[in-house]
């Protein structure tokens, strides 16, 4: 992948996730369907921005990249069944597996987690961009994913929060070669404007299945 394409294949990707989707009531459950294989690729991009934070990142990131693996290696077992994420929560839930061990129902609300992570951050740095790297990972972090996480996941955020670029390095490596930065800030927002009433219709599903709530341990 070209340097600094990862916010414009985002895009493209999420802009195709919706098309694939069924239209139908988003809060009925028997109609609610997200294309496994689009979000994870989606997900995968999501850790490509992630790296370009640097080693602050490398806790969130191994987690993402485990979690898509999980629900990838259960894609693959049966495809047509696995196909839309909805129905695999819907049958942990039946089984009672959900909230247990290393199911798909918790590595898809990590993942989701993660994308509400990666929504802020790129929030903040479109409203402004001389804000400190630093402060934009923090406040961002504090949002979305530090209400959820224990003390040793938290704790080990702290001490790789001093290791993030400077806000310009890390623009300079979203961008892809000659873009400007207000062509940067414009697919920033293009993007915050698909995921947001994605994931505002993810934590949804995860309200109908008692997920919304879960925390690591």
């Amino acid at each position: 992948m070209e340097k600094g394409s990862e916010i414009k294949s985002s895009i493209e990707e999420l802009s195709m996730l919706i098309k694939l989707k069924p239209t139908g009531d988003n809060h009925d459950s028997t109609t609610v369907h997200i294309p496994t294989r689009p979000f994870l690729y989606l997900c995968n991009l999501v850790i490509q921005v992630l790296d370009k934070i640097g080693p602050t990142m490398a806790v969130l990131r191994q987690d993402v990249n485990q979690n898509i693996q999980r629900l990838e290696m259960l894609c693959d077992s049966d495809p047509p069944m696995y196909s839309n994420l909805v129905e695999i929560l819907k049958k942990e839930a039946d089984e009672g597996k959900a909230r247990k061990g290393a199911s798909c129902s918790k590595a898809f609300v990590w993942l989701a987690r993660s994308l509400d992570f990666t929504v802020a951050l790129l929030q903040r740095l479109a409203e402004d961009p001389g804000q400190k790297m630093e402060q934009v990972v923090e406040e961002s972090y504090k949002v979305t994913l530090k209400p959820w996480h224990g003390w040793i996941s938290s704790a080990a955020y702290k001490v790789a929060l001093k290791l993030v670029p400077d806000n310009k390095t890390f623009i300079d490596l979203l961008k892809p070669k000659d873009e400007t930065y207000d062509t940067l800030k414009e697919d920033m927002q293009t993007l915050i404007s698909l995921l947001v009433p994605f994931l505002e219709e993810i934590q949804s599903i995860l309200i109908l299945y008692g997920l919304d709530r879960l925390k690591s341990t």
